[in-house]
């Protein structure tokens, strides 16, 4: 039987164990280069098996928050070698996830002003991104509406990915993860809801609808290698102003599948819905899988060992656990992230929470506070 200790073959890439640290956000890269506390950051919890960076966006188009980290220029390029060369001399493995984030954006994050973009042009409802206010100040405002992609911005989009992958080897990650889902681009392309464009790229095929990810994929693939890529996928999360739509369950097996026969390192789901869908998915896609969602100690465990994953996913207690599989391991308490410092900020919240063994043998840090 698995543990969640056990060490796995992720595509002939070695990891220590099944846990994965998950990608996210701490808008800590004001000028979009990742900072040398970023790889203090990651290489403080170089004990998870694999490591999922926060996203990247992979063009300035991508971007839709403040203080989010690139991977299109030197100097981002730059910046996150800093950070794997901190993880790999930790031990660690990590994959970037890279990001473009479609509508869910706004105007102040572009030069001159210019427009998101997504598969058509309507707005995402009552959906708050980090930018600039009209005066001038950060804020949570509104996203703007979109412009509808052209052929040729598509073509654009899928080959900024494929550079920013070219970019992640350059960085020296491991790999790279292709997000796909949490209502960013790829999903609003796949949402049949949304997406009721009239080309290749929409409307009520399926396979119109995966093109532009599966096209990404394959192009990724190509540049770096299928063994390299993972991809993320959040079927019924309905974030990002998507909802439900018909032949929901339909379009993600088909998805499933269809990432099934590429050879990839893995993909990492949420949301999965009921456990009918999970297993059918499971089913569906053959290689590894990675799940996310709120798992225990206890619940990532028999995960693990009844087969529902192969590698289980921890967020939150690896901001205020750095060494939160040896804590899982030893059966340590953990400490708590206090919800100030979660975005933003500087070290205070962020590279300060110690290890356990600085409490040991006399203190109990079952609910330590954000360091003073």
């Amino acid at each position: 039987m698995s543990t969640l200790f056990d060490s796995y073959d992720l595509v002939g890439l070695t990891l220590a164990n099944r846990i994965v640290m998950a990608p996210m956000t701490r808008a800590r890269a004001p000028d979009t280069i990742p900072p040398e506390q970023m790889a203090l950051y990651y290489a403080q919890r170089a004990g998870a098996g694999l490591i999922i960076t926060e996203s990247a966006q992979v063009s300035a188009q991508g971007r839709g928050y403040l203080c989010t980290p690139g991977i299109h220029t030197p100097e981002q390029i730059a910046g996150w070698r800093r950070t794997t060369d901190a993880v790999h001399r930790a031990g660690g493995r990590i994959f970037v996830q890279l990001w473009h984030v479609g509508r869910i954006s706004h105007t102040s994050l572009h030069a001159g002003g210019a427009a998101p973009v997504a598969p058509v042009a309507v707005a995402a409802a009552r959906t708050m991104v980090q930018a600039l206010d009209g005066e001038g100040q950060p804020a949570q405002v509104p996203a703007s509406q979109p412009v509808a992609l052209d052929s040729a911005g598509i073509r654009a989009v899928i080959e900024d990915f494929r550079r920013a992958a070219r970019n992640a080897m350059a960085a020296g990650f491991d790999g790279v993860e292709i997000h796909a889902g949490n209502g960013f681009l790829f999903e609003q392309f796949i949402n049949g809801g949304l997406n009721t464009r009239g080309d290749a790229y929409g409307g009520a095929p399926i396979a119109n609808r995966l093109r532009l990810l599966l096209e990404t994929v394959d192009g990724v693939a190509t540049d770096i290698g299928s063994k390299r890529v993972g991809v993320r996928v959040s079927p019924f999360a309905r974030l990002g102003d998507l909802h439900a739509f018909e032949g929901e369950e339909a379009t993600w097996l088909a998805l499933a599948g269809a990432l099934a026969q590429r050879g990839l390192a893995y993909v990492h789901a949420s949301h999965l819905g009921t456990p009918a869908f999970e297993q059918s998915f499971r089913s569906a896609y053959c290689g590894t899988l990675i799940l996310a969602g709120g798992f225990t100690a206890e619940t990532a465990q028999q995960a693990v060992a009844s087969g529902r994953a192969d590698l289980v996913v921890f967020g939150r207690p690896f901001i205020a656990n750095p060494d939160l599989v040896e804590r899982l391991r030893h059966d340590w308490p953990l400490a708590q992230a206090g919800d100030e410092a979660l975005y933003g900020g500087g070290t205070r919240g962020y590279t300060d929470y110690p290890a356990y063994s600085a409490y040991r043998p006399t203190a109990t840090p079952a609910a330590q506070p954000l360091p003073a």
